[in-house]
């Protein structure tokens, strides 16, 4: 069945709908987060410790995301290679008492994000299976047959970070660091032996959402979704799949049915279509649209198991002339590459810092990220679907390729998995289709292409080793770090290269050029044995236009005066004594330096050749002399001042002032959540002095501790970086307030205050609305109807009544206002337009009482009613059929009144609103009028939806079509 009702929008399709405000998704399927309270042992990879009753009162308390052990900046100390040999190769071993609920017939499983790379699961002692593909994407352990129903079960896992040559991205050699532990979510799942299958369990699992057409001038499209079912009852169930499309304020646009009888232990694929006709939200980067998807099993009218995804519509491709499309329009595909670890934690970050990440990356215009060169958390994808970031995602991988046939597996599967866990999401585009530096391979394309050939995959090359072309790929994606080699019969995207300005130019000035994604966002952990600090005696990470800390550095705030369309100024240098140039960021067309208070200075952006294709080049002043005081850019239009910023000349070293890094999240009391701290070093003016270099001492109070605070990992004191030195607070397990106080020698302290909030162990599910609803389209019986709509016909200057079998049997009527009114049926018109069949036609009332809508036997609750006013001209020519009748029709040239006036009576209080009508032959591009009205029944008057002229004459009242449809008054 198909639908649609856009936010603000009604549908265009007649459709009947039950409804129902839905509290949970399903009762039938629970997922919770087992994340707290697991007990933890580093080492000893051949002991029984899964044995039950084994003695764990030593073992250590921990929380998931999970490290093997903390580390220094300086990689504890510890000299390794690119084939980590040494570095976090251990074993942890991890357990839990788990709590099962009692129900006989369920399933129960434990479901992993990831875990660093070979994880073994015992329960009750007992070997359930092992994850051996990898430590970057998704498993799960069916554990049903293992476990006691409704009581404690004792949960076992080695997860073993040893060197393992079949599974990528070891042997190595690799330029990051692969870090250690149970580092991502857990899960326990509980649902019906009927039930959704996992999305990476197979080719065919899970649901799969596609968009077969995307029409962003029309605002329509077509939804495919697949569907695994899985019956692990004993017996053959018949059963029913109700797919849902739920936009943003919760209202069912579309709804699919489909119906099949599965025998036991068989799985069924559903395949079901269906289109969006009005008025579609699209997906972009602008404006980032997600409706969600809700999949719901059903057995003899029992919910059975539901899952929901989100999605967002949208079109992307390729143009060898235009680059990248996204719905329609090119786009320069700007960003930086990401590695996930943070500092002393590695790889086990919390969703929240996924997510602070890709905020940083909007908040500077970023329009794209790079995974590099692994699958990354679910929640920086979803991070990237809600803000609107598109992904460059790829398998893990580095330079290396190996000869043994169980690597290439494990890479496969890999691959495979990390498509299926992610293909759902609107922000992926591109699948990294090789090996990193190596270029493309026929397998792991071959390997995205049979998962998902919507999408587009990338070569992966470099100049020195990888090919210098696509290849089989879609796009000839390379290292752009120099020299390269490149005939232009393709387009080029480099998927790494140098940042700034003059590197984003030599792209944007070149069509062909299709984008460049900077060499990297932050610094990272590495045993690269050449980079600039590589022996640096308290921070050994490479690279970054930020720190690892996340703190940008100076260069980095060019790309907002770019790429963000808000009014923007910066001053990259301190005003300090010996400064003779300044470089200034911004996207206004002049910029004024005032010292002072007083101008002397100001000028257009440079017009230096390497910066060409730029829309905003930085502006550089040359100074004839310093004079200290407060220097403040004024961005302008014109004469208008559309932003400003100042730099003081720096004083002497004061004060610690302490920034918390709250912005745009929430820090909760889940045992693993981190927020950041910045303790700046300021003057009495409380500017940041970046010259100073100190160590700031960190202590708490109350909900939070300091990572590495009690370790020997240089993590507290901190030294400072570009004057500000950070620390990383992590949440306990209760929530309530906390204090961090910073200290330093010869500073005033400075202490801040925050709180720690609840932690939900199970996501709040969202209600939606399955309003039932009818569209009715109105006219002669020579009138051609609106696909999907119920047409209704009526006699000339009689009132009319039609029964319908929404809403328990409603009765509807049309009359003149007054009962003597003239009431005129007029049949197909022609006129041009998307839904000209419903406003080529209509009734016409000629009554200063205007024309009444009424409904008897309306259920009580709350209603919309929508109506479509239009004044038809005829368009038709010699070829149309009905020339004799329109040679005797004349309705059409009744003089018709301009405004009406609509009021609902016997709903509620509702006033009149008054509306121009539209008219004419051709409405191709332009809205219909259109008028909505909500309102309540109390399930026993009558009510009564009056249309007049608004002035009440004796012209004509136009009314094409209608639809109702139960309503909610908190729809928003």
């Amino acid at each position: 069945m198909i639908s649609s009702i856009p936010q603000g929008k009604l549908p265009l399709l007649l459709l009947v709908f039950v409804f129902s405000f839905h509290e949970h998704l399903a009762q039938q399927r629970t997922k919770q987060s087992i994340n707290q309270n697991w007990k933890f042992h580093l080492g000893d990879a051949d002991s029984a410790y899964f044995s039950i009753g084994r003695e764990d009162a030593s073992w250590k308390t921990v929380h998931i995301p999970h490290t093997l052990a903390l580390t220094s900046l300086t990689l504890d100390g510890l000299q390794d290679e690119k084939t980590q040999l040494q570095f976090h190769r251990d074993v942890g071993w991890y357990r839990k008492d788990l709590v099962v609920g009692p129900g006989k017939d369920r399933k129960v499983f434990l479901e992993f994000e990831g875990a660093h790379q070979v994880t073994d699961l015992w329960v009750n002692g007992k070997h359930v299976g092992q994850h051996a593909i990898g430590g970057y994407t998704p498993f799960h352990f069916d554990i049903t047959s293992f476990v006691n129903k409704g009581t404690s079960n004792q949960i076992t896992l080695k997860v073993d970070n040893r060197r393992n040559e079949h599974v990528p991205p070891d042997p190595g050699p690799f330029d990051y660091v692969k870090f250690s532990g149970l580092y991502r979510d857990v899960y326990l799942v509980e649902t019906s032996p009927l039930h959704i299958t996992f999305d990476w369990e197979a080719l065919k699992a899970g649901v799969y959402i596609t968009t077969p057409t995307v029409d962003p001038i029309n605002k329509n499209a077509t939804l495919r979704m697949k569907t695994v079912v899985r019956n692990e009852y004993p017996e053959e169930r018949a059963v029913e799949l109700i797919t849902r499309v739920i936009d943003k304020s919760g209202v069912v646009v579309l709804k699919l049915r489909q119906r099949a009888s599965i025998p036991s232990g068989r799985e069924y694929e559903f395949d079901q279509i269906g289109s969006i006709e009005d008025q579609v939200n699209l997906w972009s980067i602008d404006h980032p649209y997600l409706y969600r998807v809700n999949s719901q099993v059903l057995s003899e009218g029992e919910a059975m198991d539901a899952v929901e995804n989100r999605m967002g519509i949208r079109t992307f491709a390729l143009d060898p002339m235009r680059g990248f499309l996204l719905n329609g329009k090119p786009i320069e595909l700007l960003g930086f590459n990401r590695h996930q670890q943070f500092p002393y934690v590695g790889d086990a970050v919390p969703n929240s810092l996924h997510y602070k990440d890709m905020l940083q990356f909007k908040e500077m215009g970023f329009n794209m990220v790079r995974t590099a060169h692994y699958p990354q958390d679910n929640a920086l994808i979803e991070a990237c679907d809600e803000l609107g970031i598109l992904v460059y995602e790829e398998a893990p991988t580095w330079i290396g390729v190996e000869t043994d046939s169980l690597w290439w597996e494990n890479l496969e599967q890999a691959t495979r998995r990390m498509v299926r866990n992610h293909r759902n999401h609107p922000a992926l585009v591109i699948w990294g289709g090789g090996v990193n530096h190596r270029g493309y391979v026929p397998r792991i394309h071959n390997a995205v292409k049979q998962e998902d050939p919507e999408r587009l995959t990338a070569s992966q090359g470099s100049r020195w080793t990888g090919w210098q072309s696509s290849g089989l790929t879609d796009i000839n994606a390379n290292m752009l770090y120099g020299p390269f080699i490149w005939d232009r019969s393709e387009p080029m995207f480099a998927m790494e290269g140098r940042r700034g300005p003059v590197e984003v130019a030599k792209h944007k000035r070149d069509p062909l050029m299709v984008g460049l994604i900077s060499w990297t966002a932050h610094a990272y952990y590495t045993f690269h044995p050449s980079h600039d600090k590589a022996d640096d005696p308290i921070d050994r990470t490479r690279s970054g236009a930020m720190t690892i800390f996340r703190y940008p550095r100076p260069d980095l705030m060019w790309y907002p005066s770019e790429l963000n369309p808000s009014p923007f100024v910066y001053i990259k240098e301190e005003w300090k004594p010996g400064t003779e140039e300044l470089t200034v960021y911004s996207n206004g067309d002049e910029v004024e330096l005032l010292l002072n208070g007083n101008a002397f200075a100001k000028q257009a952006p440079s017009q230096d050749s390497s910066y060409h294709g730029l829309e905003h080049p930085p502006f550089h002043f040359d100074l004839d002399a310093f004079s200290p005081g407060t220097l403040t850019a004024k961005a302008l239009k014109g004469d208008q001042v559309l932003a400003e910023y100042s730099r003081t000349t720096p004083g002497v070293p004061y004060a610690l002032r302490i920034e918390l890094d709250t912005m745009g999240r929430t820090f909760v009391a889940d045992g693993s959540d981190i927020l950041l701290a910045y303790a700046h070093v300021v003057d009495k003016q409380g500017t940041t002095l970046r010259d100073v270099s100190t160590q700031v001492k960190f202590s708490h109070t109350g909900a939070v501790t300091l990572i590495g605070g009690g370790e020997d990992i240089n993590a507290n004191p901190m030294f400072t970086e570009y004057g500000v030195a950070p620390v990383l607070l992590r949440a306990g397990t209760q929530p309530g307030n906390f204090s961090l106080t910073a200290t330093a020698e010869g500073l005033h302290p400075d202490t801040v205050y925050g709180r720690v909030e609840p932690f939900q162990a199970v996501e709040a599910e969202l209600p939606y609305y399955d309003f039932e609803r009818i569209r009715v389209d109105l006219g002669a019986k020579d009138q051609l109807v609106q696909f999907g709509w119920t047409p209704w016909y009526g006699v000339d200057n009689q009132p009319s009544t039609f029964t319908f079998p929404q809403f328990g049997g409603l009765t509807a009527k049309l009359s003149s206002g007054s009962g003597s009114g003239i009431l005129r049926w007029l049949g197909e018109m022609n006129v041009i337009g998307k839904y000209g069949y419903v406003y080529g036609d209509g009734i016409m009332g000629i009554d200063e009482s205007g024309i009444v809508l009424s409904f008897e036997g309306l259920p009580k609750g709350t209603y919309k009613i929508k109506t479509w006013n239009h004044a038809p001209k005829s368009n038709s020519d010699h070829m149309d059929p009905n020339k004799e009748k329109l040679k005797s029709l004349v309705i059409d040239k009744i003089p018709y009144e301009l405004e009406l006036s609509t009021t609902v009576y016997g709903g509620g209080e509702d006033t009149s609103s008054i509306t121009e009508i539209t008219e004419g032959k051709n409405m191709q591009f332009d809205a219909v009028a259109t008028v909505e009205k909500v309102f309540d029944s109390d399930g026993e008057t009558p009510v009564e939806i009056r249309i007049q002229g608004a002035n009440a004459s004796q012209k004509g009242i136009w009314l094409n079509g209608f639809e109702l449809s139960q309503w909610d008054r908190s729809i928003r």
